[in-house]
């Protein structure tokens, strides 16, 4: 995957990342939320923010001091 291809990929996982928020933040706000459904949102929540940290660690390159 060239670093265009990586950068574009890190963008949609942002904006995933952004929806299940909002979608997290909407199931809150209704009196009667299914429990489960927030569950499974928060974790796939969770797993696009590791895959985030991971493109992002492997675009910035380490530095040495």
């Amino acid at each position: 995957m060239g670093d265009a291809e990586t950068r574009k990929r890190l963008e949609l996982l942002r904006q995933e990342h952004r929806d299940l928020d909002a979608a997290i933040a909407a199931l809150t706000e209704q009196v009667l939320h299914d429990q489960l459904q927030m569950a499974r949102l928060k974790k796939r929540k969770l797993r696009l923010r590791d895959e985030i940290a991971a493109i992002e660690d492997n675009l910035v390159p380490d530095i040495i001091a």
